[in-house]
């Protein structure tokens, strides 16, 4: 053992002895006592071994064992009575599911003609005749106005010209009467309104218009009513247009006035 020895002695631990490497002689060449001494290293090896079992087996041998028995607990059984299951109401039978209601099919109507479309009647062409009416001079307005009116009555292809009472005097021109009905006119006759149309109204217009010294109606004065004030305005519109032929007095165009009947009729 070496100096540290009893150090580790003290600590529980113990040290194994320092091997020195040493050279390793041949057997035949170990002295004798080197080979004493080993054999009783061996010796007391063996005997600390043995000794060291011993007294285990020995300690062993004086403790007191003792048996340790788990007792056995007996086994209980209970009996547990089952829950008694009281059975369901019965329920009431289910209703019948509800039938489709059958509705009785409609029969096929037939188709319908389709309306044919009647072309509307057309109306029948109006005639509007204009009639020339000329007035009277100035100096036999009063005696010849009536006689003027009358004669406007019947429809002239030509202009009349309105008699004169008594002899023109000496010096006196000649006074030729405005004209409105001169075919190179070419007067558009009044428009028929069309609700006057469609309620079938028809009258005589009478119109009093004064003709300037160049042709143009400088005014047009409404002198009998046909009964319908659509027929009346018609008439007055379509001749504040119109052209005419002015009064000559001497060769000499001037200004006169003149009566304008339109007259409205429906044919058929």
């Amino acid at each position: 053992m070496s100096a540290a020895s009893p150090a580790l002695a003290g600590s529980g631990w113990f040290a194994a002895p320092a091997q020195v490497p040493t050279r390793r002689a041949a057997p035949a060449a170990l002295r004798p006592a080197q080979r004493r001494a080993h054999r009783l290293g061996r010796g007391a090896a063996l005997a600390v071994v043995l000794g060291a079992h011993i007294g285990g087996i020995y300690a062993l041998t004086q403790m007191d064992w003792e048996a340790v028995r788990i007792a056995e607990m007996p086994m209980q059984v209970a009996l547990i009575a089952a829950p008694v299951v009281s059975p369901p109401a019965a329920l009431p039978p289910a209703p019948p599911p509800p039938q489709p209601e059958v509705r009785p099919q409609p029969r096929p109507q037939p188709p319908r003609p389709r309306p044919v479309a009647q072309p509307r009647p057309q109306p029948a062409p109006t005639a509007i005749t204009t009639e020339t009416v000329e007035e009277p001079p100035a100096e036999a307005a009063e005696e010849a106005a009536p006689a003027a009116i009358d004669s406007a009555a019947a429809p002239v292809s030509a202009p009349a010209t309105a008699p004169l009472t008594g002899q023109p005097s000496e010096g006196v021109a000649t006074l030729t009467e405005a004209r409105f009905d001169a075919d190179y006119l070419n007067n558009p006759a009044p428009a028929y309104p069309a609700l006057s149309r469609r309620m079938r109204e028809e009258g005589r217009v009478m119109l009093r218009v004064r003709v300037s010294a160049g042709g143009q109606p400088e005014q047009v004065d409404l002198s009998a009513s046909s009964g319908s004030g659509r027929l009346d305005n018609a008439a007055r519109e379509a001749v504040r247009r119109w052209r005419f032929v002015p009064a000559k007095r001497g060769g000499q165009a001037v200004e006169s006035w003149v009566l304008v009947p339109v007259v409205f009729k429906l044919e058929g």
